[in-house]
């Protein structure tokens, strides 16, 4: 099926060339999976009209085909070779920004109740098991899951020096968060300047001391708290973790697309969730279906850094907090391996990459 696809793409005109699509260079990948179509086009810089219309052709000729019900179409952005980068007059050389650590990685999600903070929780265990130093900062100012994760929930809250706010520590890691200044239970009532002050302090006033790893814990979705952290912390690199079915992955895809807009580099996408690990027989269930996230991650060009399983201890080890990743154990590996992929890649984020426009 995949050569009908290919066929009905090399059809359509490439409007600079007057070649087929495929033969012009401008297909990246297909891939047909369950009736949906996913197609990979590139698009030259300032040419959107005509790439709106290849859009809608390609669109039209792939639903013309029997065993496909839905095209999904992923861009990727060429610029121009030699476009000189707009810089305004008499500009001076920014200042560079002091880093909190040699790796600054955020763990975000699209959306809640992905297990976003248990994944950034564990991370960072399975990092300090491998003998880094590792801090965690938790950005999530409305809904703070930190400090219950790390057995902080009766701590006595931050307090601040000369050199800036001292983390608590739980774990061996290093952890910042609102909840370790706020009663259990009671509610952060701000707008969204307060939210993105409080952020900013926390990123700029911390004393993390020598860290290998500092592990953002961001807000769910894409709003204030979420730009704010892109556009002022030295990210290497941001990880999506989400669960496989598709509702969680529109969503997914959402927060994908805020990072490639600020110039975030996406270092990949790790499922939680992935399967139901039976606490009797051992026995893998497909609850909320299986490998999404890595077809997603292969579709886009981006590293799949790993499956995490659904098991009885995780969400027990996680209410005790106990991270499951501090004993032996198949999640525990899980997220061991999940750690060495996160790593990995942000040891190589900054590689030029095409630009991702998520549709």
């Amino acid at each position: 099926m995949t050569d009908s696809i290919q066929t009905a793409l090399n059809a359509i005109p490439d409007t600079a060339s007057g070649k087929g699509l495929v033969s012009a260079g401008r297909i990246d990948g297909t891939t047909l999976k369950d009736g949906v179509a996913t197609v990979v086009l590139k698009v030259r810089d300032g040419d959107g009209d005509a790439a709106g219309r290849e859009k809608a052709a390609i669109e039209a000729a792939l639903m013309a085909l029997d065993d496909v019900r839905r095209v999904r179409l992923i861009t990727t952005l060429e610029r121009a070779p030699g476009k000189p980068q707009a810089r305004k007059p008499n500009a001076t050389p920014a200042a560079p920004e002091k880093r909190a650590a040699r790796h600054v990685i955020a763990v975000a999600a699209g959306k809640g109740g992905v297990g976003k903070s248990t994944v950034a929780a564990n991370l960072a265990v399975a990092l300090t098991r491998q003998g880094r130093s590792v801090g965690i900062l938790d950005a999530d100012i409305y809904g703070p899951s930190i400090p219950r994760l790390f057995g902080l929930s009766d701590a006595q809250g931050l307090k601040k020096t000369d050199s800036g706010i001292t983390p608590l520590s739980a774990h061996g890691v290093k952890i910042v968060s609102m909840g370790l200044l706020t009663k259990p239970g009671a509610p952060v009532v701000w707008r969204g300047p307060m939210v993105q002050g409080a952020i900013q302090q926390f990123l700029r006033d911390t004393d993390w001391g020598d860290l290998d790893v500092l592990i953002i814990d961001m807000p769910p979705g894409t709003g204030d708290a979420q730009l704010a952290i892109a556009q002022t912390a030295a990210i290497d690199g941001a990880v999506i973790a989400c669960t496989p079915q598709d509702l969680a992955l529109d969503d997914a895809r959402k927060a994908m697309a805020m990072f490639q807009q600020t110039h975030t580099p996406l270092l990949g996408l790790i499922e939680n969730m992935s399967v139901f690990l039976c606490p009797h027989c051992g026995e893998p269930s497909e609850i909320f279906g299986h490998g999404g996230a890595r077809d997603e991650a292969e579709a886009l060009g981006l590293p799949f850094l790993g499956e995490i399983p659904l098991h009885i201890d995780l969400r027990k080890r996680s209410d005790e907090g106990r991270p499951v990743a501090l004993d032996d154990g198949p999640v525990s590996a899980a997220f061991a391996r999940a750690a060495d992929a996160v790593l990995a890649a942000s040891e190589t984020a900054r590689k030029p990459a095409p630009d991702i426009v998520f549709e």
